[in-house]
């Protein structure tokens, strides 16, 4: 093997390494710009939950003060409901 072949299949295992790493952390950093907001979620659409339950779809009620959605930063507290405004922290359902 040539010392040019040899630093080419270097070069590109490499790049295939890097770039598999940019690809696993890539949601990392989406989720950093999410955030938790309470009450807003539809009957089996929350993303995950505090009390009754603990797992993301398992929302009996809609806009559950108890069951979360991820929304982008900033978003939570604007969005209305038919019962009132998205909360940061749980509230009463």
């Amino acid at each position: 093997m040539s010392v040019f072949t040899k630093a080419a299949t270097t070069f590109a295992l490499a790049g295939a390494v890097a770039s598999a790493a940019a690809l696993l952390s890539a949601p990392a950093r989406a989720d950093e710009a999410k955030e938790k907001c309470y009450g807003i979620s539809l009957k089996g659409q929350n993303d995950c939950a505090a009390g009754a339950h603990s797992c993301a779809g398992a929302s009996t009620i809609d806009y559950d003060g108890q069951s979360f959605k991820l929304v982008p930063k900033g978003n939570c507290v604007t969005m209305k409901t038919p019962h009132g405004m998205g909360s940061l922290a749980p509230m009463k359902s």
